[in-house]
């Protein structure tokens, strides 16, 4: 079973119906990765003209309550969709130029223990996203704009 398949299975045995809208927005975030709303609409809309974008906005947040779906803030009011993961994972997102990379949880373990330690809190840490620049963006006298739009 591929897993799209798998996805689409899960969203039915927790008794939701699968229509075709919605197994178009899961089809394009499983194809994409992290993708905005209005691209999900854009990339649903040449498909189908029987989608609007509150469709996409009601399918998002049904799919984030099943845990299919996390969503990344990346500043600016502008808010990626990916497939969530069995293990989460974090986010660096480059503040000039809007690209994403994917930072595994080992990486902040010894954060975690620190925080724990210095201050006696436990501190959650499933899904993060810290901002900074990219090896790119940080070359000298790179004039980089923002090149994402939400």
């Amino acid at each position: 079973m591929s897993h799209h398949t798998h996805l689409v299975e899960s969203v039915r045995q927790r008794g939701y119906r699968m229509t075709p809208q919605r197994e178009m927005i899961l089809d394009a975030i499983h194809k994409e990765g992290h993708i905005t709303a209005d691209d999900i609409y854009q990339r649903v809309r040449a498909k189908s003209t029987a989608i609007n974008l509150a469709t996409v906005y009601r399918t998002l947040d049904l799919l984030k309550a099943l845990a299919i779906v996390t969503a990344i803030d990346t500043g600016e009011g502008c808010v990626h969709y990916e497939l969530a993961g069995d293990q989460p994972h974090h986010h660096l997102v480059c503040e000039a130029c809007g690209k994403i990379l994917e930072l595994d949880c080992d990486v902040l373990e010894p954060l975690e223990k620190e925080l724990h330690s210095r201050y006696g809190f436990q501190v959650n840490l499933n899904h993060l996203a810290l901002f900074g620049l990219c090896p790119k963006c940080q070359e000298p006298k790179k004039e980089s704009k923002r090149g994402t739009k939400c």
